[in-house]
């Protein structure tokens, strides 16, 4: 059985019904038809890639969010700041936030 990709998924290219249909649709139309019962979305949007503007979104948003902590690690008094700067607090929180994202993404639910 041959498959094809198609933006709406794969689709068997040795059903008869895979080719453009008689009226002139192409069967990729009446495949994404949310009311057909087939399962497949009506739109690749969940399925789209992220973009410049979302990463620039991102980059903004660590920027300032690494700034931010850097003025508040500058307001705290010297017994604050050699914690910060004297003991491994910094890689504690960078594991604990790295552990927890893997463990999301990996427990998270593929699309249905």
């Amino acid at each position: 059985m041959a498959e094809e990709r198609t933006s709406s998924g794969l689709r068997s290219t040795d059903d008869p019904g895979s080719g453009p249909e008689p009226g002139g649709a192409p069967a990729a139309a009446s495949a994404a038809d949310p009311s057909a019962g087939n399962g497949h979305l009506a739109d690749d949007s969940a399925l789209r890639a992220p973009g410049w503007r979302e990463v620039l979104l991102v980059a903004v948003a660590i920027v300032a969010i690494s700034l931010g902590a850097a003025a508040v690690t500058g307001l705290l008094p010297p017994a604050g700041q050699d914690l910060v700067f004297k003991t491994p607090l910094v890689i504690v929180v960078l594991l604990v936030g790295t552990i927890g994202l893997m463990v999301r993404l990996a427990m998270r639910r593929p699309p249905a």
